[in-house]
């Protein structure tokens, strides 16, 4: 996006006012590029998902270690035809978690929090599950090439 789409963007998010204008300010954010959440997708229903160029082994070990630093209790644990389910928990909430093997070097997660009444999702918790297992994946992968 150019110097004038920015311009453009950032006009329209200044004049919406209320909630209207916390709209514009994250289409601001989405149209000058910020990396706040480092190439994690996210579905209008909360749900968050990040490709890693990793193995599987790499990015389940990696996400193991990011619940227990965050504090989040492992419930589940368990291989799958396509990789394996985890859930854990921690207050009220509730994250499903699924790593997909797509190739032995590459390994898909989706994350999904759910509040206590299973109604709402937290989009933000999601993510940082993800940036957390991210933080994790380099070392477990630079432990296995030694």
């Amino acid at each position: 996006m150019g110097l004038r789409g920015i311009v453009i963007v950032a006009a329209v998010a200044v004049s919406l006012q209320g909630c209207a204008g916390g709209v514009g300010l994250a289409l601001l954010g989405v149209g000058a590029g910020t990396a706040t959440s480092a190439g994690v997708d996210h579905t209008l229903s909360g749900i968050a998902y990040k490709t890693f160029t990793s193995g599987m082994d790499s990015v389940r070990k990696a996400t193991i270690q990011a619940l227990g630093n965050m504090a989040m209790k492992v419930e589940t644990h368990e291989p799958t035809d396509y990789g394996y389910a985890i859930t854990a928990s921690a207050g009220d909430k509730v994250a499903e978690i699924e790593l997909q093997k797509i190739t032995r070097a590459a390994t898909r997660m989706r994350v999904t929090v759910l509040e206590d009444n299973w109604i709402f999702r937290d989009s933000a918790t999601s993510t940082e599950i993800i940036l957390q297992t991210a933080r994790n994946v380099d070392p477990v992968v630079a432990d296995q090439r030694k």
